[in-house]
């Protein structure tokens, strides 16, 4: 949610919903895969009511451009806090797309269902973030030497 308030409202209303709708609980999957999927679905909700609207790339040349090298890691000294400041920093579409691939698991075709988006947009807006992500955490270490 990007922010830390709006955060906590969004679980207390996961919690509401979860408590509400506990007799629709199938037990196919494990509560806590059900809990997690009303708090995503509920925080989606809350961004889609601010009427937010992700970036289309249709004319982005998606996946014709090399990939971040794999070693970035090293050169950029990833720290959590390095990571989630520079996730703040990300378009709202692009951080979306990117914490539910990232952080929660899911693949491209589950968060275009979820987001309502293509497969396709849910890759590009990926591949979007995770650059600039890598940008944003250059611009943190070249800060950090410069102190």
């Amino acid at each position: 949610m990007n922010n830390r308030e709006e955060a906590e409202d969004m679980l207390q209303e996961a919690f509401t919903q979860a408590f509400l709708k506990l007799d629709t609980f199938r037990y196919d999957s494990s509560f806590g895969a059900w809990l997690k999927r009303i708090t995503v679905n509920t925080c989606i909700n809350a961004i889609n009511k601010r009427k937010v609207d992700l970036t289309l790339m249709d004319e982005m040349h998606r996946f014709d451009q090399p990939e971040i090298q794999d070693n970035y890691e090293e050169d950029l000294q990833l720290t959590v806090e390095g990571v989630s400041r520079a996730m703040e920093k990300l378009p709202e579409g692009g951080r979306i797309v990117f914490s539910l691939y990232l952080l929660e698991g899911y693949d491209h075709g589950e968060i275009a269902q979820i987001l309502n988006i293509s497969e396709s947009t849910s890759k590009s807006q990926f591949m979007r973030a995770k650059r600039k992500v890598v940008e944003i955490l250059k611009e943190l270490k070249a800060e950090n030497y410069e102190d």
